[in-house]
């Protein structure tokens, strides 16, 4: 199966800074890229737990003694690893992106290249499709995900045109929904505009941004000291999401301060903002807009704690 090339693959690795006999994680297994390289670098006593919802990334299992692939949700991590008798790790990686794989594939509806049922679904057994949201959900309802998910200033327009067609005949793939709203691609933007509106399903679809805060509340109770947590982002939403988290520990609200003006955080960056060389690029074009960042747990945190 075509999944993709891993992103910043050695950058997103070395920030794990990997002890040989650590515990780790990668949440989004995919192609088993990354997991392969932390396995590179672990000795015989380390482990590493994997993530993926998706039953094709079970196609790519890795035959290793010290791996282990969880088919489940990574909004879940806790509770999974906890299964498995961990509760503390030194490292976890998130690469948040499409694979390849998932966009190529015409049947699965990410790509707005190829005519597909509206599907969009990350993991198969769940109950909503991005058919349900076209046509079921409600013209206001439609507006409001357009505009947070794709950031789409007419998004008002767009969900009322939608729910006006889907009176006449269903919308079911991806070709019927891009003849529906073809008065809203011009040819100089046809991509762009179609790649906005395709993200904010997918993201309503998969949930992304409600399991993004899960998955990140969850790290520090997880990390042991000196813990590291790698995550790659591709798209405004996510990314503000995780720089926020890190630098404040909250989603939304302002950081609250005592007295001395001391502030209790629980996650500190690690070194500044990665993104991929031009090199990169040229082979991957996907990379384009990758981000890295890069935290660890508070010191006076960790040594509370112990």
């Amino acid at each position: 199966m075509n999944y993709h090339n891993p992103v910043l693959l050695q950058e997103s690795i070395d920030a794990l800074a990997i002890k040989e006999d650590g515990v780790y994680v990668d949440v989004t297994f995919g192609g088993g890229g990354h997991s392969r390289e932390i396995l590179k670098r672990l000795g015989n006593e380390g482990k590493l737990f994997a993530f993926d919802q998706d039953p094709d990334a079970l196609g790519n299992l890795i035959d290793d003694e010290r791996f282990v692939l969880i088919p489940e949700n990574f909004r879940f991590i806790s509770r999974f690893l906890r299964f498995h008798g961990i509760r503390k790790v030194d490292g976890v990686l998130a690469d948040l992106g499409v694979s390849s794989h998932q966009f190529d594939e015409a049947e699965r509806g990410f790509s707005t290249r190829f005519d597909g049922d509206l599907d969009m679904r990350m993991n198969q057994k769940s109950k909503t499709s991005a058919k349900e949201i076209i046509n079921k959900y409600s013209e206001e309802k439609l507006a409001e995900i357009l505009f947070l998910y794709g950031e789409l200033r007419n998004s008002r327009n767009i969900a009322k045109t939608i729910v006006e067609e889907r009176e006449e005949e269903k919308i079911e793939t991806s070709f019927q929904l891009k003849k529906v709203l073809k008065k809203y691609l011009p040819n100089a933007k046809e991509h762009k505009i179609l790649a906005q509106i395709f993200q904010a399903i997918r993201i309503e679809v998969n949930e992304e941004l409600y399991v993004l805060k899960e998955f990140l509340g969850q790290m520090p109770n997880l990390l042991k000291e000196e813990g590291r947590l790698s995550v790659i982002s591709y798209h405004s939403l996510e990314d503000r999401l995780v720089k926020r988290f890190i630098r404040t520990g909250l989603f939304s609200g302002e950081l609250e301060k005592d007295v001395f003006g001391n502030s209790n955080e629980p996650m500190q960056k690690v070194g500044k903002l990665i993104v991929p060389n031009a090199a990169e690029i040229k082979i991957n074009n996907r990379a384009r807009s990758a981000k890295l960042r890069i935290a660890t747990l508070r010191s006076y945190r960790s040594k509370a704690k112990s």
